[in-house]
């Protein structure tokens, strides 16, 4: 089971949109170094749906290389062309990740049945573990807990979720319906704040954006749970709470986590992606002093 604080990466590039190895590869090391579990690569802060296919491989490649030894390699394969969300499952697998983060078919708003075919085929495509992803708000359409708990009953590898449902009721319902079907299955909040209540409630963790710009922070809060500390665990968890404002200080969410791993200073591009209106230097200077105000 995937269990603890997840990272899902920032795409660094230049400026001009090309691939930064050299930042990026230091950016996987600060997060190994500073106690994450391990990193998403290519999911929504990861700007998946921008990035070729070709460039997604050569990143896997990296990261696997860079950091695999240190913590577990989460490879995003989503994407509008079925036969390249295979090719890249295939292709983490030969590339020795962990597993594969899927998200639900987008656009159209699959029926149950139509996802269901959907998350069959992939994980049919490899033997490598399975994470489904769920976000309705960008996807139109829910992964209920029937549905989960169904996919997990047929196919051994489909072993975890995200949830980025903002109500911890549904998440709660997940882990309900699927724990009956696989006590081990991964059930992970794609809300930075929802750590401890996603623990209370039976869940395994976090996968989230603050882990970019605040590793340590979250590593802590998660060591401090899992040793009994919860007091120290509830004080990281205000900080947490207190730096989720960062999340409105610019037009896209991936432009906000890419000033603050700026402010905390790794010199990155905040540029992200066309079509996309990219972050301004007083937004930038307004997300400085928010991580100045909280300590961070």
């Amino acid at each position: 089971m995937f269990d603890g604080v997840y990272c899902p990466s920032i795409t660094i590039t230049k400026d001009d949109g090309t691939i930064d190895f050299d930042l990026w590869g230091r950016h996987l090391d600060h997060l190994a170094d500073a106690g994450i579990t391990g990193v998403l690569l290519f999911g929504s802060i990861g700007e998946f749906y921008s990035v070729s296919v070709e460039d997604k491989k050569r990143v896997i490649k990296f990261a696997v290389e860079r950091v695999g030894d240190r913590m577990d390699i989460l490879c995003g394969v989503g994407g509008t062309t079925y036969a390249h969300v295979l090719e890249l499952t295939r292709y983490a697998q030969e590339a020795g990740a962990d597993a594969v983060l899927a998200v639900s078919p987008y656009y159209f708003g699959p029926s149950s049945a139509c996802a269901e075919e959907y998350f069959s085929g992939i994980a049919r495509a490899a033997d490598i573990p399975v994470i489904l992803y769920n976000f309705p708000a960008c996807t139109g359409s829910d992964l209920t807990p029937d549905l989960v708990a169904r996919l997990a009953a047929q196919h051994p590898n489909i072993c975890g979720i995200k949830d980025t449902v903002d109500t911890i009721s549904h998440t709660r319902q997940l882990i309900r319906a699927v724990r009956k079907v696989n006590p081990e299955f991964t059930v992970l909040s794609g809300f930075d704040e929802y750590y401890l209540v996603n623990r209370a409630s039976g869940g395994s963790g976090v996968l989230c954006g603050l882990t970019n710009a605040v590793p340590e922070l979250f590593a802590t809060m998660d060591n401090a749970y899992k040793g009994g500390d919860l007091n120290a665990a509830f004080q990281c968890a205000e900080k947490i709470s207190r730096l989720m404002a960062v999340y409105d200080c610019a037009d896209l969410f991936v432009s906000a986590v890419k000033g603050a791993v700026a402010v905390q200073g790794l010199p990155i591009s905040t540029k992200v992606f066309d079509p996309a209106v990219q972050l301004t230097d007083e937004q930038l200077v307004e997300i400085e002093g928010l991580f100045r105000s909280v300590g961070e």
